[in-house]
């Protein structure tokens, strides 16, 4: 086995391991302290899991010697990987944004905003921490399922942070006369976190479709959808 193949699963072992442990802590905490936006990111690391285990297994398939002489056909799985990784995450954050505008529209969610922003600082570490992994390391081998990880592990950085702000907010709310708006923060960031993270899978969707549109136009798709 060659090193880069090596480093390619090596990281995609660690991105599994490391979506694990986030979107267990996520949900259950998120849950337990009524906090959408942290059941979000959860989520997002639970579906980020389910994925980097599509890429893992996709990463042993196309590195069998039969399979990873042929560019064209390593090409045509990937993007159909990266096109699935694109849809998923769409649509996790579609419906993240039809539940917190519901919650809005309820009145908002009481949060405990002191454990929330421990998560927040945790999260963002940790998450930053996979993503400069991911990326760093990525470079020596060259791989479009490691960059995707990368790009997975940089949205959920990001989410992270807004967590962090957006109970720093809140908790200066509650020592104003606005303390009862702080409530919304909640739903809010929930509903900004989805609207501007659906851009970069519909950048991996459009960006996987013209490559697989490529392909069939070339006739590979053609070739092995019937091989």
């Amino acid at each position: 086995m060659s090193y880069s193949i090596k480093k390619e699963r090596q990281l995609l072992l660690v991105s599994t391991f490391s979506a694990l442990l986030f979107a267990m802590l996520g949900i259950v905490l998120g849950t337990l302290i009524h906090s959408l936006v942290i059941i979000f990111d959860g989520v997002y690391s639970l579906v980020s899991l389910g994925l980097t285990l599509v890429s893992l297994v996709t990463v042993l398939y196309i590195r069998k010697e039969d399979v990873s002489k042929n560019i064209k056909r390593v090409k045509v799985i990937e993007s159909s990987v990266i096109l699935l990784k694109g849809i998923a995450i769409t649509l996790m954050c579609v419906l993240s944004f039809v539940a917190a505008v519901q919650a809005i529209m309820e009145g908002g969610r009481e949060v405990n905003t002191g454990i929330a922003l421990a998560f927040g600082v945790f999260s963002m570490i940790g998450c930053y921490t996979s993503y400069w992994v991911m990326k760093t390391q990525g470079r020596e081998v060259n791989s479009a399922l490691v960059d995707a990880e990368a790009k997975q592990w940089l949205m959920d950085t990001v989410i992270s942070a807004a967590v962090f702000v957006g109970f720093m907010i809140a908790k200066v709310l509650l020592l104003t006369s606005y303390a009862h708006y702080a409530q919304l923060a909640d739903p809010i960031m929930v509903v900004m976190a989805s609207i501007y993270f659906i851009i970069v899978p519909v950048k991996m969707i459009i960006s996987s479709s013209k490559q697989l549109h490529q392909l069939n136009r070339d006739g590979v798709l053609v070739k092995y959808s019937h091989a």
